[in-house]
């Protein structure tokens, strides 16, 4: 995934720049980058953060830096933001999306003039300095951002700094945020709600989908306006969402509440001592479900947080496995002879669940009932960059189906089988599921309920990972 966030201001802005992207630190893993326009050029500082975190690493770099306006991110993958200089000028641009169709817009650059490209990521172009490639075809800057969104098979929100102002840029459809704040004599854009507020700044408005506007220190310009028609991620409020995150006016710490509500309220058989949730993000809907069910909430195991960064951080799975189970401290009298209920934001692979569950019955679990606050996941996303997931047989569900099925080649039709909640399949591929990781039960949140849970319009709502649904 990743994390982006821009301010522009009457005054040196440098500090809200560098706070505000550490906000989003929660959503990115290999790289963090600065980009501060001085009044007479650009200046730039990008860090590896894979193993200290994005404040350690640019502390020195703030005390020599300045400019009223600049740019930041947290980025999962290549190295930014980037300084590029075209014949729309000169200009920083920092992105979060995803480019499905990689090969053929190279292809089409190559065609077009383009002799090479300078950002490389491994063997891979820089995916920020392509968009920066298609918005430089067009005559205006506004144009180009909307050309590059409209060109791109997947999605794209981006910043992009010039000497006069930033743009803020939502994709298309509104799959991942952009918030705007503002404050006496200064604007700011932002992934993440809550990223500006301990600076002083108060929430403007939301982009919408496709929105492109133009920031000042002295007010906000559309440029290009939204679309009626939007998607918005799911997984921003059950999964990767920060806890004192907000989208589309709803809360997501809220949310979850609402969703272990919605699962307490189906469950209406298990037998057991405490509730718990997967740390992090399951905690929420574990606290909703245990307030509803009036079961006690606890904490059988600990996350130890000073050394051990996120599970998925890791690009390796074996490594992320291992990180998952170093990092969870048992609580021996909360979980010896107990029977326990875990909610966990979702399950993906399963590897890591499996794990957790076989220690906690090393740890003297009597029974491990577990709960998904998501529907069961069928398709890895094509829209975003939050799963390292490189086929949809990495899935758990994939993996079942294709046992149940006796072979990987299964028809769009009996995958929509096995993920429909009132088909038998769909059963049987739970009840398989819990075998072969362990549990004692297993439930799934249904879609309604995840729905309803988050509390707009559904058409509004990205559902594909789960129904295949565009």
């Amino acid at each position: 995934m990743g994390g982006i966030f821009g301010a522009v201001s009457k005054t040196d802005c440098v500090m809200d720049v560098f706070f505000g992207t550490d906000y989003h630190s929660h959503l990115g893993t290999r790289r963090g980058g600065m980009a501060m326009y001085t009044g007479k050029g650009f200046e730039r500082a990008i860090h590896n953060i894979e193993n200290s975190p994005f404040r350690t690493k640019f502390e020195r770099d703030i005390l020599e830096m300045n400019g009223c306006m600049g740019i930041g991110c947290i980025s999962d993958n290549e190295p930014q933001p980037l300084i590029v200089r075209s014949h729309l000028g000169s200009y920083a641009i920092t992105t979060v999306g995803r480019i499905n169709n990689e090969k053929e817009l190279l292809e089409q650059a190559f065609k077009n003039g383009m002799s090479h490209f300078l950002e490389m990521s491994g063997e891979r172009i820089n995916a920020t300095e392509l968009v920066a490639s298609l918005i430089n075809q067009k005559d205006t800057l506004e144009e180009g951002i909307r050309y590059a969104q409209d060109m791109i098979d997947g999605s794209m929100t981006l910043l992009l700094l010039t000497q006069d102002g930033l743009y803020a840029a939502r994709d298309r459809m509104g799959r991942t945020p952009m918030i705007l704040g503002q404050k006496e004599g200064a604007f700011c854009a932002s992934f993440e709600s809550f990223a500006f507020l301990n600076l002083g700044y108060r929430p403007e408005r939301e982009l919408g989908a496709g929105e492109i506007v133009f920031i000042t220190p002295d007010g906000v310009t559309v440029k290009m306006p939204p679309h009626k028609k939007k998607k918005v991620c799911a997984f921003l409020w059950t999964y990767y969402g920060y806890p004192t995150s907000c989208y589309e006016g709803v809360d997501v710490e809220q949310m979850r509440y609402r969703c272990g509500e919605i699962l307490a309220k189906d469950d209406i058989e298990v037998n057991i001592d405490s509730v718990a949730g997967v740390p992090d993000s399951g905690v929420a809907h574990a606290i909703g479900y245990a307030n509803q069910s009036g079961i006690p909430f606890a904490r059988p195991f600990i996350k130890y947080t000073p050394t051990w960064p996120r599970s998925f951080m890791p690009p390796k799975q074996s490594m992320r496995n291992q990180i998952a189970h170093m990092k969870l401290i048992p609580v021996d009298s909360l979980i010896r002879d107990k029977k326990l209920l875990f909610i966990d934001d979702s399950i993906v692979r399963g590897t890591q669940m499996r794990e957790t569950v076989e220690f906690l019955y090393e740890s003297g679990a009597k029974e491990v009932h577990i709960r998904s606050a998501c529907p069961p996941i069928m398709y890895g996303c094509k829209y975003l960059n939050f799963s390292r997931s490189t086929s949809e047989m990495d899935l758990i569900t994939r993996r079942t189906i294709a046992e149940l099925e006796g072979t990987e080649d299964v028809s769009e039709e009996t995958v929509q089988q096995y993920s429909d909640f009132s088909c038998p399949k769909y059963h049987q591929m739970i009840e398989k599921i819990c075998e072969k990781l362990n549990f004692t039960s297993l439930r799934y949140q249904s879609l309604q309920g995840m729905l309803d849970s988050i509390g707009i319009d559904p058409e509004d709502v990205c559902t594909y990972c789960w129904n295949g649904k565009e």
